[in-house]
């Protein structure tokens, strides 16, 4: 339910506010100034803070709990068609066709929201890429909102693919789970760079679905 969304997003911005980042990232090209209380999501362990890690594990767990309560009293299902997150990656071009890829997996295996290219969309989840010290990270709500930010030192070790596809699931209400294995697209950085599955497995796939209801 968007409901169930939204409480997994105030939960983040909750946890957040102590560790906002306080400025644009380095690189070729500068993402908005982020001087407000939204969440950061880094690829690879370290970069995200604990509490906002914690808080959305605890809110995942929620959502799902709750979802399994109304299920098993019989509430009725809605079958809206799907939510429609547009996406701008006119400021990645050098990530351009991976950035699609990256749309058309997250398509193929979910069903209540898609992402559709529209670049200069207001609102629109946008790409940036460039340099960072703090890597490859997301950073908005979880609300199909924000930014990712591409960084190219990461992505000359990992898999570019997996980053991007990491990353949007994060846009789409994920938490890390660096401690899973590699066929976990929420691990991240977690198993190493020899991980290249750019995939969300079916666990991962409800999870969203369940979020976007």
């Amino acid at each position: 339910m968007a409901r169930l969304r939204r409480s997994l997003a105030a939960a983040l911005v909750t946890a957040a506010g102590a560790a906002a980042l306080t400025s644009a990232p380095t690189g070729a090209v500068a993402a908005p100034d982020h001087g407000d209380s939204r969440g950061v999501a880094a690829y690879t362990k370290g970069s995200l803070d604990p509490k906002i890690q914690a808080a959305l594990g605890k809110q995942l767990a929620e959502a799902k709990k709750e979802v399994a309560r109304e299920d098993a009293s019989g509430a009725k299902q809605s079958r809206a068609a799907a939510y429609v997150v547009y996406y701008d990656d006119s400021q990645a071009p050098s990530f351009d066709a991976l950035i699609d890829q990256n749309a058309a997996i997250w398509n193929s295996r979910v069903s209540n929201v898609q992402l559709v290219e529209r670049d200069g969309a207001a609102g629109a989840l946008k790409y940036y890429e460039g340099n960072d010290s703090r890597g490859s990270y997301y950073y908005g709500s979880g609300n199909g909102d924000g930014y990712v930010f591409m960084d190219y030192s990461q992505a000359n070790t990992y898999a570019p693919l997996r980053i991007v596809t990491h990353e949007t699931g994060h846009a789409l209400g994920l938490p890390d789970r660096y401690t899973q294995p590699c066929s976990k697209l929420m691990s991240g950085g977690g198993p190493g760079p020899s991980c290249t599955n750019p995939y969300p497995d079916s666990v991962e796939a409800s999870e969203v679905n369940t979020l976007w209801r």
